[in-house]
């Protein structure tokens, strides 16, 4: 069963609204960050590539990357798994995410059918990929299919937001900050929308494209 859908900035109004009912140091964060951003884009191979070329890199340099490979028309399917793997380099793809990159093109994932699917389906469904770990999986459902109750803490901006934000001790690891994410349930799309916020206020970078 699909759970509730973020598709408005009211939808992102009305999960914020709750977590600052729910933990004070969620209303004291949201009084600093102002409204939140919707974080909403299309869905599909080019929206999953994009997380891939996000993978252990600084948003700066996949904006950059991205970019390029925008510019030489590799950011679908088909142009991806017809490319030389010398052009997908020259964009500044690894090694590693050229054979990522090309797996995915290859997969004929039935993106559309991933809309209507559960959160662990869209998970497992994936994470079956080479190169799509579970931080990618949960950042495509979060982002590009809307779903509000998915959390990324694999994600080390969220984690050095929780810290901040909470007076850790030490950056959560992701086990740690899943278990703290759910008492955030059912808005832990929200959550995450609050704490890159804060994150970005706090230390004056950014945590996702």
């Amino acid at each position: 069963m699909v759970g509730r859908i973020i598709s408005t900035p009211d939808c992102v109004a009305e999960g914020a609204a709750w977590l600052a009912a729910r933990e004070p140091r969620f209303a004291a964060a949201l009084a600093r960050t102002g409204p939140l951003p919707l974080r909403r884009g299309p869905d599909g191979f080019a929206a999953l590539l994009d997380a891939v070329v996000g993978q252990q890199v600084s948003t700066a340099s996949a904006r950059a990357i991205w970019a390029r490979l925008a510019a030489a028309g590799l950011t679908e399917a088909g142009a991806v798994a017809a490319a030389d793997p010398a052009a997908l380099a020259a964009c500044g793809l690894s090694r590693q995410k050229i054979r990522y990159a090309r797996a995915l093109a290859q997969a004929e994932i039935d993106y559309a059918r991933l809309r209507q699917a559960p959160d662990a389906e869209v998970i497992a469904t994936l994470t079956a990929l080479p190169g799509i770990g579970r931080w990618t999986a949960e950042i495509y459902a979060l982002t590009a299919l809307g779903r509000a109750d998915v959390f990324a803490p694999g994600d080390l901006a969220l984690q050095e937001a929780a810290r901040l934000l909470f007076g850790l001790p030490g950056r959560p690891g992701e086990t740690a900050l899943r278990a703290m994410a759910a008492d955030w349930s059912p808005w832990r799309a929200v959550a995450a929308r609050l704490l890159w916020a804060y994150y970005r206020l706090a230390t004056a970078r950014e945590g996702l494209r």
